[in-house]
């Protein structure tokens, strides 16, 4: 840490209650972790309840750390009061910059130049965000996928004036709570996964434009298609089999070509009012009438059932 302070710990203070916050108190309290969780939301306590026993179950499965129980959190009205006696603070308010930069400014304020302040931020730069925070060289991006309880990734983002202990206190502190943090190590908007998504629902809107599929169409050429494979590695590793025995390599001299070569073909569409529509219509009817609710729990239950299996599989091959 800050000036070689190593700081174990222990209790968190999430700023911010809703679902991504919240969401991240739970993970917090399944690590055995301490939580203060602050919203000023008239009704942010029950909210934050609502989520964090909703997600408990889910967090069971996935397994317990030692000492875990959803009942080590408070809520604290107040942000500024929620910091007492935090060692990590992952800030979680609405993704604007103005809320964001009023609301860092006061809580970095208020804390000692060791303690971290992670924005879980999905596409703000930290660089502007901590321009007005007291010891800016703590301020980092620790961006979560949606939902934080389930979802391993993290996206670990200093700014011009951070300092390289903080990435690394950032990195491995959500590494030993079962996290997988990356380090972008280059600004972008959007990080990098929401990048990589806004690539694929580009084209993915462009082909519904041009007519070439219908919506539901296009979602199952993911879903039943690369996705599948995508739930296990990433698009490089993929293309590494795709090269057979000579994996990346051949890859690169035979297949590449072809697909470069498509790249200038792929599309810029403009999100019209007509456009939006036929999409709006389209998901409507890929719904088949579940609701907002029912299709997050089959994507819940799917997401810990690959978890699962992956977690099983990973075992399997280091036997001897």
């Amino acid at each position: 840490m800050a000036e070689g302070i190593e700081r174990k710990i222990q209790r968190v203070a999430c700023i911010g209650g809703g679902t991504i916050g919240s969401s991240w108190a739970a993970y917090f309290l399944a690590q055995g972790l301490d939580v203060t969780l602050s919203d000023p939301a008239p009704n942010g306590e029950d909210v934050a309840r609502h989520i964090i026993e909703g997600a408990w179950g889910t967090l069971e499965r996935l397994g317990l750390a030692p000492g875990a129980s959803p009942s080590r959190w408070r809520f604290v009205a107040d942000p500024i009061a929620a910091l007492d006696g935090a060692d990590f603070v992952q800030e979680s308010a609405p993704e604007r910059y103005e809320i964001k930069l009023d609301l860092l400014k006061r809580l970095s304020a208020a804390l000692p130049q060791d303690i971290i302040i992670a924005s879980s931020s999905s596409g703000l730069l930290i660089s502007r965000l901590q321009e007005v925070c007291r010891f800016p060289e703590r301020c980092v991006i620790g961006h979560p996928f949606n939902p934080p309880h389930i979802v391993p990734l993290v996206e670990v983002v200093g700014g011009t004036q951070t300092a390289r202990w903080a990435i690394d206190a950032a990195m491995g502190f959500y590494r030993r709570i079962g996290k997988h943090p990356i380090e972008i190590r280059k600004e972008v908007p959007g990080h990098l996964a929401n990048r990589l998504q806004a690539a694929l629902w580009r084209e993915a809107v462009h082909l519904v434009a041009e007519g070439v599929a219908t919506v539901a169409d296009v979602d199952a050429a993911i879903s039943e298609g690369p996705g599948l494979r995508w739930a296990l590695m990433g698009p490089h590793l993929t293309f590494h089999l795709a090269g057979g025995a000579g994996g990346m390599a051949h890859y690169m001299d035979h297949l590449a070509p072809a697909i470069s070569g498509w790249w200038p073909d792929l599309g810029n569409p403009v999100l019209t009012p007509d456009l939006q529509r036929k999409i709006i219509d389209g998901v409507a009817d890929e719904a088949d009438e579940r609701s907002v609710e029912d299709l997050a729990r089959r994507r819940d239950e799917f997401l810990i059932r690959v978890l699962e299996a992956r977690r099983l599989t990973d075992n399997s091959s280091k036997k001897p």
